[in-house]
């Protein structure tokens, strides 16, 4: 099923994703930081892997979509490409910008929905030393982290004590590392970096950020 809706101008787009093209605000304080509003989950650089027997989404075919080279894949698909794409080759003058329930991929004249996996909900973590930017809405073609290309422990618990993944995990060429988690769960992703740590209490209902920058490694 396909939904296009027209736009006004790409800065609206960029309103929405709510991700600037690089980081600009430095931060001093550590930070663990609460949401408010084929194999198993491990991801890859900078993109997840869904639960076995997980529902994809369906398929969309857009010419907005061809753009950027996803036209005719499901919305998990579109991301998971869309987030390991090198910074050099990925497109700023078509937003890509992941929702709890959609992927809404837009350019300066209107805007196409593809939505995203049932069961599945898509959070992207960009940890940080000491810069950093605000995000809610992680966009896949201009969001940019501060460490990119490196490997980190990951440890993601429920509060139900349930671990849903423990490894090394790497950063792709954004500085983010993206996992789909189970829709409507509660737990802590745990990170560790070159001696350094923080702690990410994430919810992954429909008030959640899809993007996260204000985790901090100290």
């Amino acid at each position: 099923m396909k939904i296009v809706r027209a736009v006004l101008t790409l800065s609206v787009a960029l309103a929405l994703a709510a991700c600037t093209g690089a980081p600009e605000v430095t931060l001093g304080a550590p930070s663990s930081a609460s949401a408010t509003p084929e194999e198993d989950l491990a991801p890859s650089a900078g993109a997840g892997r869904t639960a076995p027997g997980a529902d994809l989404g369906d398929v969309v075919s857009d010419p907005l979509l061809d753009a950027l080279g996803v036209d005719g894949l499901t919305g998990r698909q579109i991301v998971d490409h869309l987030e390991a794409v090198p910074l050099a080759e990925r497109r700023v003058d078509v937003m890509a910008s992941v929702r709890p329930r959609e992927l809404v991929v837009s350019d300066t004249e209107r805007e196409v929905a593809v939505p995203l996996p049932e069961d599945l909900f898509y959070v992207s973590l960009a940890p940080f030393r000491s810069a950093t930017h605000e995000c809610f809405y992680h966009s896949l073609t201009t969001c940019q982290g501060e460490l990119a290309g490196e490997t980190l422990e990951v440890r993601i618990t429920t509060t139900a004590g349930e671990v849903l993944l423990e490894g090394e995990v790497r950063t792709a060429d954004n500085g983010f590392v993206g996992f789909w988690l189970p829709r409507g769960a509660r737990g802590a992703i745990e990170l560790g970096h070159e001696g350094r740590s923080a702690t990410y209490e994430f919810t992954t209902d429909d008030d959640a950020p899809t993007c996260v920058t204000t985790v901090q490694l100290v």
